[in-house]
């Protein structure tokens, strides 16, 4: 998935309680990635974050 420049400078550095993928058919990728990352580097993660990764992660198909 190829994502606009224009989509980018609009997200910026925002995180995903600010700043979803206009495409939802992309949240699940996009969350997937966000939490490995937080994970990765032992990050925290806000409740604000929280409830919108858990929105988009429900979009992802059942495995």
């Amino acid at each position: 998935m190829l994502i606009s420049a224009a989509s980018n400078r609009s997200k910026g550095d925002q995180t995903p309680d600010l700043w979803m993928p206009p495409l939802k058919s992309y949240w699940c990728t996009y969350s997937r990635a966000w939490i490995d990352v937080k994970h990765v580097y032992e990050l925290n993660v806000t409740e604000t974050e929280k409830a919108a990764l858990g929105e988009m992660l429900d979009t992802c198909p059942d495995n």
